[in-house]
């Protein structure tokens, strides 16, 4: 069927169609070594994720894009060594943040950008974070 004189219904319809599938789909696509993961797009040595693209050394993360050595993280876009971390993008080692952007070494945060060395927003020099992190790292752990 041509998508000329497509009706705004019949759009509708398709999309959400289309989007099912997506969401459903389990066979990933030209992956390399990835194990139990489902509908990604040229990954490699992935693990037990879902929805990523070109993302490498993933593990249980879901609709990632162009990220690499995330744990647990979920609508990352060009991060890197995340751990569970959300909705973020061009982020480095970021531990349990959200909503971040262009952001390194920040833990517990929300909402930032640009920000290096952060803890709960709040900024720190570089050796206070790594206590500080190492710290909470540690009482935190099961």
């Amino acid at each position: 069927m041509s998508i000329a004189g497509l009706s705004a219904r019949e759009f509708e319809v398709r999309y959400g169609e289309l989007l099912r599938s997506h969401e459903s789909g389990t066979q990933s696509d030209r992956c390399i070594q990835c194990q139990q993961c489902r509908g990604c797009t040229l990954c490699t040595f992935c693990r037990h994720s879902e929805h990523l693209i070109r993302c490498h050394y993933c593990v249980e993360c879901q609709q990632c894009t162009d990220s690499s050595h995330c744990q647990a993280s979920r609508g990352l876009i060009c991060c890197h060594h995340c751990t569970d971390t959300q909705s973020s993008i061009g982020c480095s080692y970021l531990v349990r943040c959200s909503g971040m952007a262009e952001c390194n070494y920040c833990f517990g945060c929300v909402g930032l950008s640009h920000k290096d060395y952060h803890i709960l927003n709040q900024p720190y020099d570089r050796s206070a974070y790594y206590e500080l992190s190492r710290q909470l790292l540690s009482q935190l752990a099961p």
